[in-house]
């Protein structure tokens, strides 16, 4: 009952957050015929929250009623989605405003949250697998839903959507119980200092969080590469979410396994092993031979990101002291989340070269991910 709880807490925000990168971009080409102003709000909204996760860490590791933070968190974000959706009938630094503060409150749902989860749900890997699960559900439910609006109504209506979505959250968190961590004892910029300190001098996690940091440089791409992709193919921006979609619901297919049996193998191994195939699919779907294949080629691709994603949650926890959980949670989430906004702006000014190079550009930095694992060091296998 507690992970059903905790699913129905964390899925709606995360929704939301994964449907705007979506329905941003399209909103755009609708609204102002340019896809690049799209990534541009898709940075706006993601970028904030590598400098804002110290603060959302120190707060949730020194407060007594986290969910209090968490849920605040989502009403931010439903505000700043409401708003957006207007994008074209006020003027773009205005929306910009709006989702920069939703990008510096996403840790507290994002990083913040799953730092709660081993507690709140228990069970080691499994708990991790019940987040990841969370993430993907988010990850399929958010683009899916604006892929079928998108078809039949205004973008706007997509990001209506969303911003309920977020505020439902907000009221859900209230029925998770989310026990504190072990209270820091030093100020918040000396535990802000630690957890940094820890993040880059502790080799394992150092090398976890590199990597997996990567990977969002290009799933932050993704989505405007596919759009770039679906407008140089059949000339509209239309089955660019389908291809989200289609990503994110294989990594939905993932992660359901992943709850139920959650893998045994060396949780490094499934990171470098997951990134790989991800980066392998993805370049191959750039073949021009119909976008059928287009789709089964990214969705296959999604279907190896779930163990990965359990695997980088586990090792992060396990490398985490107690009274640095939150911190270390939000600033390596923040760094993925900043991470998937200059992917965004990157696949946005490349968009020139055409949709092709973009989607294979995105397969390479995965690849390189999983390059990046071979540094994680033999001896830190003995405490996994």
């Amino acid at each position: 009952m507690s992970a059903l709880r905790y699913l129905a807490a964390s899925v709606p925000p995360r929704m939301a957050s994964a449907g705007s990168v979506v329905a941003l971009p399209v909103l755009a080409v609708q609204q102002m015929n340019d896809v690049a102003v799209g990534g541009v709000l898709v940075a706006a909204s993601l970028g904030p929250s590598v400098l804002a996760a110290p603060l959302v860490g120190a707060a949730l590791d020194r407060t007594r009623r986290p969910g209090a933070w968490i849920a605040a968190s989502g009403v931010v974000t439903a505000v700043a989605l409401a708003v957006s959706a207007f994008i074209g009938e006020i003027p773009v630094p205005v929306a910009l405003a709006f989702l920069v503060a939703a990008g510096a409150s996403a840790p507290f749902y994002m990083g913040g949250l799953s730092s709660f989860v081993a507690n709140s749900i228990g069970g080691g890997r499994r708990a991790f697998a019940y987040d990841a699960l969370s993430y993907n559900i988010s990850a399929v439910a958010g683009p899916a839903a604006v892929a079928i609006i998108v078809a039949f109504l205004p973008a706007k209506a997509a990001l209506m959507l969303l911003a309920v979505s977020a505020a439902v959250g907000s009221v859900a968190v209230r029925t998770v119980r989310l026990h504190p961590h072990t209270r820091a004892e030093v100020t918040p910029w000396r535990a802000a200092k630690a957890a940094l300190r820890r993040i880059v001098l502790h080799r394992p996690l150092a090398v976890v969080t590199a990597a997996s940091t990567l990977t969002q440089l290009g799933q932050g791409g993704l989505a405007i590469a596919a759009i770039a992709l679906s407008i140089e193919r059949i000339g509209s921006p239309g089955e660019g979410a389908a291809l989200v979609t289609s990503f994110a619901a294989g990594s939905l297919l993932g992660a359901l396994y992943q709850t139920v049996r959650p893998a045994r193998s060396r949780p490094h191994v499934l990171m470098m092993a997951g990134f790989l195939a991800t980066g392998l699919l993805t370049i191959s779907a750039a073949l021009d031979i119909g976008i059928m294949w287009t789709a089964i080629a990214i969705g296959l691709s999604g279907v190896f990101t779930a163990s990965s994603v359990a695997a980088m949650l586990h090792l992060r926890n396990q490398f985490s002291p107690p009274h640095l959980k939150s911190q270390i949670f939000t600033v390596t989430a923040g760094f993925r989340a900043s991470a998937s906004a200059a992917g965004a702006a990157l696949a946005a000014s490349a968009t020139g070269f055409g949709g092709t190079a973009a989607v294979v550009a995105v397969g390479l930095i995965w690849v390189i991910s999983a390059a990046l694992m071979g540094a994680y060091p033999r001896a830190a296998e003995d405490v996994e």
